[in-house]
């Protein structure tokens, strides 16, 4: 069975993701922080007995519940049959409705938004709302979109054009540099992403890369590191929304540099690109709003 276009509309079944005080570090170790931080001081997201000053999360921490989530299925299961080794990243969108806390347990469940044809493979795209059961309150939106290399061809839309988020004709307001480690991918799987496309040199020659590639998240997490120092003074509850395309593989060791624009539109918004060591963009299309 190929893509299933009717699948467009439908929802997963309810899913839910419990995290600790642990895991919250371990992934802001995952994304880089605690390392020597070109912006300011990260010891509240990387250590819990920090003298007068509680534990913080950081708030792309909450991507991890699309990987996490479990005891249900996801709209995804609902999309036709496809080789899952084709199947790419493309954008990632997280939308907080108040910070993450350090502990506590989520219900998600996504929709299938979009179904497209762009000829050498699929787009699909979902939407998830995440719901804290302390209160049952909503606590975030994940937004995300796939290309699934091979399935395209079967005469459905090819979707809207994107002229979202286009970064300036101009130098940035802002540019943050940080530095990968050559282990930062073997340190970012343990926050649930186990693909061996980032662990497992077979794996990543299938693919022509040189060696296992960091996770698109990964990158994700630095870049909101930057603008969450930029923008909010390591404040979560300032980070409202993100949203990007990954448009190049980032090789572990490499340095990451944050470009970021203000004043582009409405306040509290940004633009922003996320550029590789030779000044590729890898993250491109970049928004944030921030309060």
């Amino acid at each position: 069975m190929p893509i299933n276009v009717e699948a467009l509309g439908s929802k997963g079944t309810p899913r839910s993701w419990a995290w600790n005080s642990k895991d919250a570090l371990l992934y802001a170790l995952g994304v880089g922080a605690g390392m020597a931080d070109p912006v300011g001081s990260e010891l509240e997201f990387t250590t819990e007995n920090t003298m007068g000053v509680d534990q913080k999360v950081l708030p792309t921490f909450g991507v991890l519940a699309g990987f996490n989530a479990t005891g249900g299925k996801s709209a995804m299961s609902n999309a036709g049959t496809y080789d899952p080794r084709m199947l790419v990243h493309g954008e990632q969108g997280i939308r907080l409705h108040r910070p993450i806390p350090v502990e506590g347990e989520i219900t998600l469940v996504d929709e299938i938004t979009g179904i497209y044809d762009k000829g050498k493979g699929a787009v699909i795209s979902t939407k998830a709302v995440a719901t804290l059961k302390a209160d049952d309150q909503p606590l975030l939106e994940l937004t995300s979109s796939v290309f699934i290399v091979g399935e395209g061809g079967f005469g459905g839309d090819r979707g809207p054009a994107d002229t979202s988020n286009k970064a300036p004709e101009r130098e940035p307001d802002i540019s943050v540099t940080y530095q990968t480690r050559e282990d930062q991918a073997l340190l970012y799987r343990l926050s649930g992403d186990r693909n061996p496309l980032h662990s497992d040199k077979k794996f990543s020659d299938v693919g022509g890369f040189p060696k296992p590639i960091l996770h698109g998240l990964c990158t994700y997490g630095f870049t909101g590191r930057a603008l969450l120092a930029s923008l909010c003074d390591n404040d979560p509850a300032r980070f409202k929304a993100m949203e990007g395309r990954f448009s190049s593989p980032v090789l572990p060791g490499e340095t990451l540099t944050i470009r970021i624009w203000t004043g582009e539109g409405a306040d509290g918004t940004a633009i922003f690109q996320t550029v590789g060591g030779d000044g590729r963009v890898v993250l491109n299309n970049g928004g944030f709003e921030f309060g």
